[in-house]
C-alpha cells in the first residue's frame, strides 16, 4: 500500500484519527474513514475521528476487515500508524466472528472458543441464558434469552453472529408494481435493489435482520417495502408518528399489488390489526402510569408477523428494545438515514435489530441526483441588548434558551424569506413560544404537536399544492414527514447539541426537485454564547458525509 509521507491523517494509539481539512487529499481519506470512525469534534481545520469498538464491528458486518482498514489509515497517514493501534484493530476486528448462534438437531447453540465460552460463563447474566454444555466450544441457549444474550455479550465486548434463522411467519401475498396505482413506472433504484439483496441473502441463513443506512429522501420506505414483497409474510412496521403511518400507507397501496383491506394503521385513534400493520412507538409506549404495563405491546404477538419493520430506528425508545429482545426468530429490518443516537443506545441496535447491512454516503446519492444538492450556512447574529444581561446572570440550561429564543433572529428570517421569495421554506424550531410570536409576526401558518392531525395534515396538503408558501414547524416535522417542493430550511432553535436532528431537519428539503436541483438550510445562531456550542456539535454528522456550513455574521 501506497503510503503518503505528508498525508492529512495523524493517527494516534488511543483510536482517534486527527484529519487535517485544509489538507488537497483530505476529501478522499475522509470518505474511507467515516467507514470505520466517527467524528467527535472538530476544532478548527483538524476534524478528529474516533475509532471505537462498535464502529469496526459495524464496518466488520460490511465486509471489511483489519488488513483493510490498516491499509487505508497508512494510506493516508502523516507519521505513520502507532504499533499498538494496529493490534488494538485486529484484536477488535477478529472479536467479530468468534461466537455464533446456530440451531442445531432444533437446539439453538452458542458456538466458540473452549476458554472464551468458560470465562463468559461466569457471568451471572450470560449463565441465566445458557442451558446445557454439550461440549468444550459449544454451549445450548435458551431460546427465549436469545437477545438477552446477544445484548450482554456485546456489551462484554463480543458481538455475536446470529446464524439462527428465522421461522417464515403468516403467508402474504405480494408484489411490487411495475406501475404505479397513480399511473407512474416504478422500478427500485440500484443501491435500493443492493440494499434489500444484502438483508434479504436469499439462499443463506445470515440475513433477515440489520440496519440499512440511506439519506433521507433516498427512498428508504421504497426499501422497506420492496424487502416485505421480497419475503411474502405478514409484516408489523414501527414508525415515528402519524403523519408517517399514513404515508407508509399510501405508498404501500400506490407501489404493490396489496388491497386497502390488508393494510392496517394501529394509532391512537385506530386499532386495526390486519396482515400489514403500521403502528407509532408512541401508541407502544403509552400507558396511563408509570406503575403500569404497556397495553399496546401486545401487538407484537397479534399476529404470526413475518418481518418486522423499524423506521427512523435510532429513535427507538427503550420499552421497544426489552420487546425486540423476545422476538429474535422474527425478521427485522432497521431503517435510518443515521445511526447516531444521543443516548448511547447503539450497541442495543447492533445486537437486537442487527448489524449494519448498506450504508450509502449522502454526496454519492447526491452526486446521481436522487437528493438535491444542499448549501448550508449558519448565521451568527448578537445577543439582542433586551436579554443580554439576563443571559448572563442565568444558570447554564435558562442561558440555551435565551440564546436559541433570541429576538434578533426574527429579523435574519425575514431577509432569508426576501431572498428566496416564492420558494417552498420551512422554519423550523424547538421552542413553541417562539415558534408562535415568529408565526404571527411573519403570518404563516405554524404546526406543533398541540396541533389536531387532521389539521397538521391539511396544512401538509396545502403546503405541497403552493397554497401555503412558508410554514413554521417544531420537532413533529423533524422526521418521516414529507414536503417533496421544501427547498429551504431556516433552524430557530434546536435540542441543544442534537447531530440526529440537524440530519433529520435537513433532510426534510432532501427530495430532489426540478432544475438545478438546489436547496438551502440555513441555521440561525446567537454569537457568543453556548448555543455556538451546540451548533458545531449538531452539524458533526453532516460534516462526516462532506457537506460544508458556510459562516454568516450579522
Amino acid at each position: 500500500m501506497l503510503e503518503h509521507q505528508d498525508g492529512p491523517l495523524i493517527v494516534q494509539s488511543d483510536m482517534t484519527v486527527l484529519l487535517d481539512y485544509e489538507h488537497p487529499m483530505a476529501e478522499e481519506a475522509r470518505r474511507k474513514l467515516i467507514l470505520f470512525a466517527e467524528l467527535v469534534k472538530r476544532p478548527g481545520n483538524w476534524h478528529t475521528y474516533k475509532m471505537s469498538s462498535l464502529s469496526l464491528w459495524n464496518a466488520a458486518s460490511t465486509g471489511m476487515d483489519a488488513a483493510s482498514i490498516i491499509d487505508s489509515l497508512k494510506q493516508y497517514a502523516r507519521y505513520g500508524l502507532p504499533g499498538v493501534l494496529e493490534t488494538n484493530i485486529r484484536i477488535l476486528m477478529e472479536r467479530y466472528g468468534k461466537l455464533r448462534l446456530e440451531i442445531s438437531e432444533g437446539k439453538l447453540l452458542l458456538y466458540g472458543e473452549e476458554s472464551l465460552l468458560h470465562e463468559l460463563a461466569g457471568h451471572s447474566v450470560i449463565a441465566e441464558c445458557l442451558q446445557e454444555r454439550i461440549n468444550g466450544g459449544t454451549w445450548e441457549v435458551s431460546p427465549e434469552h436469545r437477545g438477552q444474550l446477544k445484548q450482554e455479550l456485546i456489551r462484554l465486548g463480543f458481538p455475536v453472529i446470529d446464524l439462527a434463522g428465522y421461522h417464515t411467519g403468516e403467508a402474504l401475498s405480494v408484489a411490487l408494481r411495475h406501475v404505479t396505482k397513480q399511473g407512474r413506472s416504478f422500478m427500485l433504484r440500484d443501491y435500493q435493489h443492493q440494499a434489500v439483496n444484502l438483508f434479504y441473502k436469499e439462499g443463506t441463513i445470515q440475513g433477515g435482520s440489520g440496519v440499512v443506512v440511506l439519506p433521507c429522501g433516498a427512498g428508504k420506505t421504497i426499501v422497506g417495502i420492496a424487502a416485505l414483497a421480497r419475503l411474502n409474510s405478514a409484516t408489523l412496521i414501527l414508525t415515528s408518528n402519524a403523519t408517517s403511518v399514513q404515508q407508509w400507507k399510501e405508498e404501500l397501496l400506490d407501489k404493490t399489488t396489496l388491497l386497502p383491506s390488508e393494510v392496517g394503521e394501529y394509532t391512537g385513534s385506530s386499532k386495526q390489526v390486519r396482515p400489514v400493520t403500521i403502528a407509532t412507538y408512541q401508541i407502544l409506549t403509552h400507558r396511563k402510569s408509570k406503575k403500569d404495563s404497556f397495553s399496546h405491546m401486545k401487538l407484537f404477538s397479534e399476529r404470526d408477523w413475518g418481518l418486522i419493520i423499524y423506521d427512523e430506528v435510532h429513535l427507538l425508545p427503550a420499552p421497544v428494545f426489552r420487546m425486540t429482545a423476545d422476538i429474535q426468530a422474527t425478521r427485522r429490518l432497521g431503517l435510518t438515514a443515521t445511526l447516531v443516537r444521543e443516548d448511547g443506545c447503539e450497541e442495543d441496535v447492533f445486537s437486537l435489530i442487527g448489524p449494519k447491512q448498506f450504508e450509502l454516503q449522502w454526496k454519492t446519492v447526491e452526486a446521481e441526483g436522487h437528493i438535491a444538492s444542499v448549501k448550508c450556512t449558519e448565521i451568527r447574529v448578537p445577543l439582542d441588548q433586551g436579554i443580554s444581561e439576563l443571559y448572563h446572570s442565568s444558570e447554564k440550561r435558562s442561558r440555551a434558551r435565551l440564546a436559541a429564543e433570541n429576538p434578533g433572529k426574527v429579523t435574519v428570517v425575514r431577509q432569508l424569506l426576501e431572498r428566496h421569495q416564492g420558494t417552498p421554506t420551512l422554519i423550523i424550531g424547538q421552542y413553541l413560544d417562539q415558534l408562535h410570536a415568529l408565526a404571527d409576526s411573519l403570518a404563516v401558518p405554524v404546526i406543533t404537536g398541540e396541533l389536531p392531525q387532521q389539521e397538521r395534515q391539511s396544512l401538509y396538503e396545502q403546503f405541497k399544492a403552493g397554497d401555503v408558501p412558508v410554514l413554521a414547524v417544531s420537532k413533529v416535522a423533524n422526521f418521516a414527514v414529507d414536503l417533496p417542493d421544501a427547498a429551504v430550511a431556516i433552524q430557530i432553535s434546536g435540542s441543544y447539541g442534537s447531530r440526529q436532528e440537524e440530519a433529520q431537519r435537513i433532510g426534510r428539503i432532501l427530495r430532489p426537485k426540478g432544475g438545478l436541483n438546489e436547496a438551502w438550510f440555513y441555521t440561525i445562531v446567537t454569537d457568543d454564547t453556548s448555543e455556538t456550542e451546540y451548533a458545531a456539535r449538531r452539524q458533526m454528522f453532516m460534516l462526516e458525509q462532506g457537506y460544508q456550513y458556510e459562516l454568516e455574521k450579522r
